[in-house]
């Protein structure tokens, strides 16, 4: 079999991996056992299916890889879909794991200045600097916005910005560095994605996975 022939399937690392590999088994993929090993280095994994298999990267990079033709399935946010904005890629499913939300956040001890709708320019922090200009522009804000990959809570207190537009989940990692929410930008699940370009090509293929990923959110 050529690797034209074959189909790969994008996985998130980390928290949204241990949420997606139930559904992923559900509809009838297993990863061979060193998927499970913690102390194997591998990223691409062969499954049950012969014709599939599973490549484990980044959350952030899974649409990358989708939108490029490298995986024709993934699992991805609508936050990064949405900062990446690619055409290529066509979300079908909403897999209703991975909650959480967009929010900014600034210092605690600026209550007096947490009302956005006073604001005419902001310095942002965030990995979603797309997402971020997009918002508060549509409010009139004008927004700079500094790209981190990680850590944005240490940035106001370190003088690097005042604000911050962050993941929210439970918000004890807010709390615990001092900040508090401001405001919400926009919830957050992780969807089922499909390059555009091999669901043309391989329609009945991947429609019918997109097919049992959608029985299996349904319960059906």
């Amino acid at each position: 079999m050529s690797s034209s022939d074959k189909l790969v399937i994008a996985l998130p690392k980390g928290r949204i991996l241990k949420e997606v590999m139930p559904l992923v088994r559900a509809v009838g993929i297993e990863p061979e056992p060193a998927f499970d090993d913690p102390a194997s280095r591998l990223l691409h994994f062969q499954t049950n299916i012969p014709n599939l298999s599973i490549i484990r990267v980044r959350s952030s990079d899974v649409a990358t890889f989708v939108a490029f033709g490298a995986a024709q399935l993934g699992v991805a946010g609508n936050d990064v879909l949405l900062e990446t904005s690619y055409p290529e890629i066509y979300a079908p499913v909403d897999l209703d794991i991975g909650h959480c939300y967009l929010a900014v956040a600034q210092p605690k001890g600026m209550e007096d200045d947490k009302d956005p709708n006073r604001w005419s320019h902001v310095r942002i922090a965030t990995k979603y600097p797309n997402l971020t200009h997009q918002y508060f522009s549509s409010q009139g804000i004008q927004a700079e916005c500094i790209k981190l990959s990680g850590a944005m809570e240490l940035a106001p207190g370190l003088g690097l910005c005042r604000r911050i537009v962050d993941l929210v989940s439970s918000g004890a990692t807010l709390k615990a560095n001092g900040l508090v929410e401001v405001e919400k930008i926009l919830d957050v699940t992780s969807r089922l994605v499909v390059n555009r370009a091999a669901l043309k090509t391989r329609s009945e293929e991947l429609n019918g996975w997109i097919e049992k990923f959608r029985e299996v959110v349904n319960g059906n």
